[in-house]
């Protein structure tokens, strides 16, 4: 049994890329049944997947090449898609297109609260650091930005969020349509490093593959490690979401989604190297062509890989937004739902994981 995978037509992103707040939290079959009580039907026959090729996303990109995720499903047919940045990713699953997502922190938040809390839950976590605003050479502080043109993946994604909310920490402003001291320009990450290495663009705040390459194949610096700006060096860079109704309807399935993506985290931890080549050959396939093995390397140590969401960052996340003006003020509560992933950690003998609150555990 082999999974499909599909990567999502140019066009759609564009579309998406204009609807990304106003339509980010449309409706879902879920939100026709907002008490959430539709019964189990057992194991879905089929489960699509969402993930971008990014390094961020590497335990589902070991999930899919590994095998983890198939092995898991049985008889359940595993289709994949492939996406960008997490906006089109978050209507993709608003509309039913795919069931399950590997998705940023700030799309997740903003269909959670466009949806009045019926669209998704959070199940897991997938990794957390990997982000970083790189720049070409000349730009040594935040005053340097000024007048500049910088890039994110796509407008309320969650590295917009990041650069958007620290340039009004630094003083410097910015709005949703290119204006402001900053122009913040939301564009797919393969252009923005085209667009740098034209100088059309000044730098981006990237997840990682892309802030490497930046770095290595056109020769930016790094002005900001986002990690630097968390307590611990710890913040969300990747959850697992899941439709609301897919998962009253089809817990089995989603468990055994869950239990493919620890065994592939355990892959990318007790066998870096090779779980590396099995990234690199996913980004290939949907990027065309794989990554160097310097930017391979020089992302993997950028990034942790784990189950655990960071529960407890994700208001602040909301908060970001909210003074980024890309989403509104909320209650996260309920957003959570890691009750099947504490039953795999516990069945394999790890420590559960925390809600801080916000949801079942």
């Amino acid at each position: 049994m082999n999974a499909t995978t599909r990567t999502l037509p140019a066009a759609l992103l564009a579309t998406a890329l204009v609807a990304a707040i106003a339509a980010c939290g449309g409706p879902s079959s879920a939100a026709t049944n907002p008490s959430g009580a539709s019964a189990d039907k057992g194991p879905a026959a089929e489960v699509h997947l969402g993930y971008f090729a990014n390094v961020t996303h590497s335990p589902a990109l070991v999930g899919v090449g590994g095998g983890y995720f198939e092995k898991e499903l049985g008889g359940t047919k595993l289709t994949t898609e492939v996406f960008n940045a997490g906006p089109a990713e978050l209507e993709a699953l608003n509309a039913g297109a795919i069931d399950v997502a590997f998705i940023g922190p700030s799309p997740a938040i903003n269909g959670y609260v466009k949806s009045h809390g019926e669209s998704l839950r959070i199940i897991a976590g997938a990794a957390s650091g990997g982000a970083s605003l790189v720049v070409r050479d000349g730009i040594d502080s935040a005053a340097d930005l000024k007048g500049k043109a910088i890039a994110s993946p796509q407008l309320g994604g969650t590295q917009d969020v990041a650069l958007r909310y620290w340039l009004k920490e630094q003083g410097l402003t910015s709005d949703l349509h290119g204006g402001g001291d900053v122009a913040v320009t939301p564009t797919e990450n393969a252009q923005t490093l085209q667009l740098f290495q034209k100088g059309e663009l000044d730098g981006g705040w990237l997840p990682e593959p892309w802030a490497s390459r930046l770095v290595l194949d056109a020769g930016a610096h790094v002005l900001v490690d986002e990690k630097d700006l968390w307590p611990g060096g710890k913040f969300v860079t990747t959850n697992v979401i899941v439709r609301t109704d897919f998962l009253a309807e089809h817990p089995e399935t989603v468990e055994a989604l869950l239990k493919g993506e620890l065994a592939a985290i355990q892959a990318l931890q007790d066998d870096p190297a090779g779980s590396a080549t099995v990234v690199n050959d996913q980004i290939a396939a949907a990027a065309g062509k794989p990554l160097s093995q310097a930017v391979l390397d020089r992302a993997f140590t950028n990034i942790e890989f784990t189950t655990d969401p960071v529960a407890s960052t994700l208001q602040t996340q909301l908060d970001h937004g909210v003074e980024a003006g890309t989403t509104q003020k909320a209650d996260l509560k309920g957003i959570y739902d890691l009750r099947l992933l504490n039953k795999v950690l516990t069945a394999a003998g790890e420590d559960k994981v925390s809600a801080s609150g916000l949801g079942k555990e």
